[in-house]
């Protein structure tokens, strides 16, 4: 009998929590050393963020031939990817086609929710339940739950009040919800409700756009991929596979080296325009770093994005509410759009600035912000996640002498490089705080980089029958000043964002 219907209570060398993107691979990974290892995931199918995220618009901003699996060459060579920029739908066929490409189905645990990981110091184990009353002890457990998987419903008084029809982004149903002639209101301008706003405006009634935070985006250009171009991207895959490897956050191309000042001016525009041009997040990741670090810098480039963005709405006033005035261009998370802005110049698109009607509460019929009220028949929460920490906090686990993690990370975050805790032996974390790559990261390259630690870290262990891993206080407490310390170097640490630990629904207006 498999370890996929096996008896509600069992043993394994390694349960994996998660199977998307990183619970996939770090389940290769792990069971080619021979050891006996379960993935659990509380969706019905394999995917993660591409199984949940199935709202109108949903797709990856990395490039195709970057957001996938080095691991396998046979698998680089028979998948097809079909545009530069995969489609949610096209992205969960990829992973299903890695489960069965790889057999991975018979080692993973479906509609399971683990509830609690606690450690027993006697046994050097963890013991997880399940919401379906298992009862899985493990060596070592990893954590693959992704740095955006618990979505936050911003605590409006009046939620449950609401007449119509209600939805987090990242809740979405999988049949789709019609919204052609409906009144639908969306919470939120981040990168999912850019990605929503602008696939659903020319098809609803009235759409009113309920902005916090204006953002920064940069036009997305997605051609369609034919066999040609297929064959061109796999015979540049050794260059790829080593430049994602080595530049600064994981994507194929190097940013310029010459310091920006040293530029002359024309130069520079010229440079700025070139990488704007490509509809790719170069001209963010792969452009002039000083972004991150010089005042200047930062805004002589976040005027050239202003400049890209108000020439493209034609109400002035909108303009102004929607061009970013409070931080720098790259500071808070950059999406790629596809036609977000010029969406406002519809006449069916209403955008609602919360910063000067905050929402007061919601109403049988609608939103009402101090304005007054809006009626509505879909509200649509892009509302975000609590970034990082939410996934594990969610699971009751409680390390040495039953210290709870949840109980821990409300007084203090701490982890060692993002890979494990202090108090917590033998359990491995991804996506977690304070990893070199948690955030400001290209996240399928530096999620490779760390189910590649973990394996070894493991396989270390196995080989030199060592019990139990565990960070000291004392490394945990250099990492964390070392990481701060870097980071208040960066203005990215001085904006407000998920990235610095800011929650979705913060700024707005709440009970």
């Amino acid at each position: 009998m498999s370890v996929a219907t096996s008896s509600r209570k069992a043993s394994f060398d390694v349960v994996i929590i998660g199977a998307g993107f990183t619970g996939l691979y770090q389940l290769w990974s792990l069971r080619r050393l021979g050891l006996r290892v379960l993935a659990v995931d509380a969706a019905s199918g394999v995917g993660g963020t591409w199984y949940w995220n199935c709202y109108p618009g949903a797709r990856t901003d990395s490039p195709s031939n970057i957001y996938q699996y080095w691991f396998s060459d046979e698998l680089l060579d028979e998948w097809n990817w079909t545009q530069r920029y995969a489609g949610q739908a096209e992205s969960e066929r990829y992973f299903n086609h890695v489960a069965d490409r790889f057999e991975l189905r018979k080692d993973i645990r479906l509609n399971t929710r683990v509830e609690s990981a606690v450690w027993n110091e006697d046994a050097s184990q963890w013991t997880l339940t399940t919401d379906q009353g298992d009862a899985l002890e493990a060596r070592f457990v990893v954590t693959a739950l992704g740095p955006l998987s618990a979505p936050v419903v911003p605590p409006f008084v009046g939620h449950e009040s609401f007449a119509g029809r209600m939805v987090h982004t990242a809740r979405w149903p999988r049949e789709g919800i019609d919204l052609k002639g409906k009144r639908v209101g969306v919470i939120g301008t981040g990168a999912t409700g850019i990605q929503v706003i602008q696939s659903i405006a020319p098809e609803v009634a009235h759409l009113s756009v309920f902005q916090r935070t204006a953002n920064y985006a940069v036009p997305m250009s997605n051609p369609s991929y034919g066999d040609a171009e297929r064959a061109a991207i796999r015979a540049k895959y050794p260059q790829t596979r080593e430049a994602i490897w080595t530049t600064f956050v994981g994507f194929d191309e190097q940013g310029e080296t010459r310091p920006y000042f040293s530029i002359p001016v024309e130069e520079r525009r010229a440079i700025l325009e070139r990488l704007w041009s490509d509809g790719s997040l170069r001209i963010w990741v792969a452009g002039f770093m000083e972004i991150f670090f010089d005042q200047a810098a930062s805004d002589e480039i976040s005027e050239f994005v202003r400049e890209k963005i108000r020439v493209r709405i034609r109400d002035p006033k909108v303009a102004a509410k929607l061009v970013p005035q409070d931080h720098g261009f790259g500071t808070r998370r950059v999406p790629l759009e596809n036609g977000y802005f010029e969406a406002y110049n519809r006449p069916n698109v209403d955008l609602i600035d919360l910063r000067e009607t905050p929402i007061e509460r919601i109403t049988p019929k609608g939103i009402l912000t101090s304005a007054g009220e809006i009626e509505l028949d879909v509200i649509v929460l892009a509302t975000g996640f609590d970034a990082g920490t939410g996934g594990l906090t969610g699971i009751d686990i409680r390390g040495r002498d039953g210290r709870s993690l949840r109980q821990e990370w409300k007084r203090e975050v701490r982890t060692t490089m993002g890979l494990q805790i202090h108090g917590y032996p033998n359990l491995f974390t991804t996506s977690a705080p304070y990893a070199p790559a948690a955030a400001f990261c290209n996240a399928p390259t530096c999620l490779q980089h760390q189910v590649q630690w973990i394996t070894d870290c493991i396989d270390h262990l196995v080989k030199n029958q060592r019990r139990v891993i565990e960070p000291a206080a004392e490394t945990e407490q250099k990492w964390l000043a070392h990481h701060d310390e870097l980071a208040a170097m960066t203005l990215v640490a001085k904006t407000k964002s998920w990235y610095t630990g800011a929650r979705g629904y913060e700024g707005f207006e709440v009970a």
